[in-house]
């Protein structure tokens, strides 16, 4: 009987170490790139049973959460998702596309952080709300600051809690048509990763290593079953030369820059790893040619997930 139940209490403990990974909640509030102004990169995350969510970019935001209420992944009125459930914003870089939501959404909503590069905040700070283009609502820049939000700039080499949540993240700096940049977010919550990249282009076309930097970062978070998924973008089909790439991916690149990461990491460890494929431009066919040449070039096994605004997934 003490074999029996130490076995138990052993299996009882080896699943509890296993819930204590966990994994992470993702609710898309928008997922494209380019014109569709209602349906721009933004990403909720939070480990999963939690609503303290940071929101990873904020292209579209009220219309995105008024999506998911609808669709009932959230049990709560769209302000109060907006006001209460997202508790900071990650902002990758200061394109338009990436954050006119949470500008346009920031005299509705309450108190928190943005979170970005110097690069990043700066150009909030000048160009954004600036009392010319929007009012003020952060803690410095143009007077009056009214401190709503509050500005935390992140250098490279350092890990950061997120304040109010559970989670954690290092930032990785990258080439959005060089000498432009943007940055790709590494959220931890206990054993659980997960990798955000911001537009980006190929390390080859951006002459730049800041790609092989992050992949060789997280290599050994894939070896260890700790990565719970990538979001990598692909903005254009592979019809799209190199020379208009403008910072971006074609499937042919994202293909390349991901086996760059399984050289690292192993021969077969990319195999069923989840990642969200984001940011595909909605002109023309190009969403479905995307979707039909990373199929047939996916010899890494990747379970490739398209995100859909409004409709929650999960990543473990």
């Amino acid at each position: 009987m003490r074999i029996h139940l130490s076995l138990f209490f052993a299996f009882v403990v080896s699943i509890g170490f296993c819930a204590a990974q966990g994994g992470f909640r993702v609710v898309p509030l928008g997922v494209r790139g380019g014109g569709d102004d209602g349906n721009l990169s933004a990403y909720m995350v939070a480990p999963a049973n939690s609503n303290a969510f940071v929101c990873l970019d904020g292209g579209t935001v009220t219309n995105g959460i008024a999506k998911a209420v609808a669709n009932k992944v959230f049990p709560v009125p769209a302000d109060v998702v907006l006001r209460k459930y997202i508790k900071a914003y990650l902002i990758s870089h200061p394109h338009m596309d990436h954050l006119s939501g949470m500008v346009i959404n920031s005299v509705e909503d309450t108190a928190k952080n943005i979170y970005g590069t110097e690069y990043c905040i700066e150009t909030l700070k000048s160009h954004y709300f600036n009392w010319e283009s929007w009012p003020n609502l952060t803690n410095e820049g143009a007077s009056p600051a009214l401190k709503k939000y509050s500005y935390k700039m992140l250098g490279e080499d350092q890990e950061v809690n997120i304040d109010q949540t559970e989670m954690s993240v290092k930032i990785f700096k990258l080439s959005h048509s060089n000498p432009y940049e943007s940055t790709a977010f590494l959220i931890k919550k206990g054993g659980s990763y997960l990798l955000y990249f911001g537009d980006t282009g190929p390390d080859e076309v951006e002459k730049s290593d800041k790609m092989a930097t992050v992949w060789k970062a997280v290599a050994p978070l894939v070896k260890s079953k700790q990565l719970a998924g990538i979001f990598l973008e692909v903005s254009y089909p592979n019809k799209q030369l190199d020379r208009q790439l403008y910072g971006h991916l074609t499937p042919k690149w994202f293909m390349k820059e991901l086996n760059v990461l399984a050289g690292l990491s192993g021969v077969g460890s990319l195999k069923g790893l989840s990642v969200v494929v984001t940011h595909m431009k909605p002109t023309g066919d190009n969403e479905s040619a995307i979707k039909a040449e990373l199929a047939g070039d996916n010899a890494l096994g990747l379970n490739l997930i398209y995100p859909e605004q409004g409709k929650s997934f999960e990543l473990k």
